[in-house]
C-alpha cells in the first residue's frame, strides 16, 4: 500500500507541472550518443509520447552524425571537418540526404508510432517533399583575415514552416525534422542539428528548448556531476564562464543557449539523454535532473 500511495504522491507533484505545459511547445534536440543507444533513445521516445499524451506540443529535431560517418566509411568517403564542422561534398550531401533525412528521421517517426504516439517525419527524400526548414549556405570566418572559409553544402537555417508545424501540433502529432534545410532554388545542405534546433524554438515561440547532451547539465565543477546547476540566468551563466567555472565544450551550446534566450525562448535544459526517463523527470518533477536556463529570475 505504501509504494502505491508513493506513486500517487509523484503523479500530484507532476499535475501541476502538467497543467502550466498543457498546449505549450517544446523543442527536443536528440544527437550525440543518445542517438546510437537504442534503449536510451526508446525511453526518450516514451518520454515524448508521455508529453503529447498530457497535452504538451513537442517538436523534434535531431541529427545523426555517428550514423554519417559510418555510411561515409562504408562508401570508402573520409570526413574532414573545418572548425567543428562536417565539410560537406556532393558526395557526402547524398549520404547526409540519404541516412540523416530518409533512414534516421523516417525511423525515429515510426518508433513514436510504435510507442502509441502520432508523428511526421518532415524531409525531402521519397514521393513527397514536406521539409519545413530554408537557408542559405554557411561560410566560417578566416582567423588569419583572408576569404571566408567554405564548407561546401553546410548551410544555416533563416525561415522554418510555422504553419506546418502548429498544424501538426494542434492535430496531436509530434513534428520530427532533421538537420537539413533547402535553399529557395531547392538546394540541399547540411545544418548543424543544435543551431536548427534553436532556429525552429525561436519560429514557433517555444515555452522550452532541451538538448539532451552526454553530461547531466552545467556544473560548477565540470568533473563533480554532483555539482550540477539546477537552475541558471542568464547573467549568472556569463559569469560563470568569465571565471572559468565553465569551459571547454560547454561555453558554445551556453553561449547559444543565451543567444535563444534572447530571442524569445522561456527555458532551455540541457540534461543526460543517457538517463532512463529524463525528459519526464527534468519537466514534470520539482527539482528536474539537468540544469534549466532562464533569461531572468522567476
Amino acid at each position: 500500500m505504501q509504494e502505491a500511495i508513493e506513486k500517487a504522491d509523484v503523479l500530484i507533484e507532476a499535475m501541476a507541472w502538467i497543467r502550466q505545459f498543457r498546449d505549450k511547445i517544446t523543442v527536443i534536440k536528440l544527437g550525440g550518443s543518445v542517438m546510437e543507444d537504442p534503449d536510451a533513445l526508446g525511453h526518450l521516445l516514451v518520454d515524448i509520447v508521455f508529453m503529447e499524451t498530457v497535452g504538451m506540443r513537442p517538436i523534434v529535431v535531431h541529427g545523426g552524425g555517428a550514423a554519417i560517418t559510418r555510411a561515409m566509411a562504408e562508401a570508402n568517403l573520409e570526413s574532414r571537418f573545418i572548425q567543428g564542422r562536417r565539410y560537406t561534398d556532393k558526395a557526402t550531401l547524398g549520404i547526409v540526404e540519404r541516412v540523416l533525412a530518409g533512414e534516421i528521421n523516417e525511423s525515429i517517426a515510426e518508433r513514436i508510432e510504435t510507442f502509441g504516439g502520432r508523428a511526421m517525419p518532415l524531409n525531402f527524400v521519397g514521393e513527397t517533399n514536406n521539409n519545413v526548414l530554408f537557408g542559405e549556405r554557411l561560410t566560417l570566418p578566416n582567423k588569419d583575415g583572408g576569404e571566408p572559409i567554405d564548407l561546401g553544402y553546410v548551410g544555416h537555417v533563416t525561415r522554418v514552416d510555422r504553419e506546418i508545424l502548429d498544424n501538426l501540433c494542434y492535430a496531436g502529432q509530434v513534428p520530427v525534422i532533421p538537420s537539413m534545410c533547402e535553399t529557395e532554388t531547392g538546394e540541399r545542405l547540411n545544418v548543424n542539428a543544435d543551431t536548427a534546433a534553436t532556429a525552429v524554438a525561436q519560429a514557433v515561440g517555444a515555452e522550452k528548448l532541451i538538448f539532451l547532451s552526454d553530461v547531466n547539465g552545467v556544473r560548477r565543477d565540470k568533473n563533480d556531476p554532483d555539482s550540477l546547476i539546477h537552475s541558471l540566468t542568464a547573467e549568472e551563466a556569463r559569469r560563470l564562464m568569465a571565471d572559468g567555472s565553465i569551459e571547454a565544450g560547454m561555453i558554445p551550446k551556453v553561449e547559444g543557449c543565451l543567444d535563444t534566450l534572447s530571442k524569445g525562448v522561456r527555458k532551455i535544459h540541457i540534461i543526460d539523454g543517457r538517463l532512463r526517463h529524463s525528459l519526464l523527470l527534468e519537466i514534470y518533477t520539482n527539482q528536474g535532473v539537468g540544469t534549466e536556463l532562464v533569461a531572468e529570475p522567476a
